[in-house]
């Protein structure tokens, strides 16, 4: 049986997010769009949208995102659309993606947005035939990406390995929750047996496989120069396995040593092997300092970014920080 509801790709960022968006974005029935981030920034946060003005001052809000707005949204269209029947977030976001994905000709709409793990009852509740994948990557790999693309400064590894644990916990709670419309997938999988992989995806989604997903055609920067890694260019069109393990040479003994000690049972519970550096001559310096240190920021960190799940979050400003300028001991989800 075909599919109808829609598609969404939950993970944090540098975890192959982007990937599966590419792959999925290049199959004939589903329209793909990243980041509009109406969950984070617009769910339940102007009030009951019957009332005339909270549903103007939500749909003006929506439209003038900027991740929405470079969208080219007809607002009047989806206003019209909207006063016909049930005033729900829920309809208001389908009639945006159904507006994308009727300009692309395709019958099913999607979106990769971060952090969707941490909006998965309310997806449900809004969408019950909606479907969500999750990219999960070893987090030594999703920091070794982060540092290679943005730098690396003292408290990165702490907020980089909270965002992990904080992700990760969230989607195997859900996968396990609803197994039929919540379904984890390993980059490292996705990466060494992408059809293999994209099939299972598929027959998740309730849909046929088409090998040209894998040529990601309808995303530019995987078709012309690959797209998978930080490391380095790829030949356009490929999935590459060039960025796994990439940790080894790219963390430092010390920061290895910290992801390992804070997230390693989870790890090794999702078959991702511990490395156990050596602390040869800097044992001293990592217990005394650099251990309690990140561990502090890593739970403050955490602890804050609960409470902003729990209490939304305004629209960011424009131009907003991408995720990984926004990793750090104040930021959010």
């Amino acid at each position: 049986m075909t599919g109808t509801g829609p598609v969404l790709i939950a993970g944090p960022d540098r975890s192959g997010t982007t990937l599966m968006y590419a792959i999925l974005g290049s199959h004939s029935r589903i329209s793909m769009v990243r980041r509009t981030n109406v969950w984070r920034f617009f769910y339940r946060r102007y009030g009951d949208l019957a009332d005339g003005a909270n549903f103007e001052r939500c749909l003006h809000d929506l439209v003038t995102y900027r991740r929405v707005a470079k969208l080219r949204p007809d607002a009047e269209a989806i206003r019209r659309a909207f006063l016909e029947g049930p005033a729900t977030y829920g309809r208001l976001f389908s009639l945006l993606h159904d507006q994308l994905a009727e300009r692309d000709g395709k019958p099913r709409w999607g979106e990769k947005s971060l952090h969707t793990e941490h909006h998965a009852k309310e997806v449900f509740t809004e969408f019950p035939d909606a479907r969500i994948v999750h990219m999960l990557r070893d987090p030594r790999d999703r920091y070794a990406s982060a540092i290679k693309r943005h730098g690396r400064d003292v408290h990165r590894v702490a907020a980089a390995t909270g965002r992990w644990l904080l992700s990760t916990r969230a989607g195997l709670a859900t996968a396990q929750r609803d197994p039929d419309r919540y379904r984890i997938v390993r980059y490292e999988d996705l990466a060494r047996e992408p059809e293999a992989t994209m099939r299972a995806v598929c027959a998740f989604f309730g849909e046929e496989f088409e090998p040209d997903m894998l040529r990601m055609g309808a995303e530019p920067e995987h078709r012309d120069s690959g797209g998978n890694s930080s490391f380095g260019d790829l030949e356009p069109g490929t999935v590459s396995t060039k960025s796994i393990g990439r940790f080894a040479t790219a963390l430092s003994p010390m920061e290895l040593r910290f992801v390992e000690a804070m997230a390693g049972p989870l790890m090794t519970a999702l078959g991702y092997e511990l490395a156990h550096p050596s602390m040869r001559g800097t044992s001293v310096r990592y217990y005394a300092w650099f251990l309690p240190r990140n561990a502090v920021r890593m739970v403050g960190w955490m602890t804050y970014v609960r409470i902003l799940i729990r209490r939304g979050r305004e629209v960011p400003p424009n131009p907003e920080p991408s995720p990984e300028e926004s990793e750090g001991v104040t930021s959010g989800v």
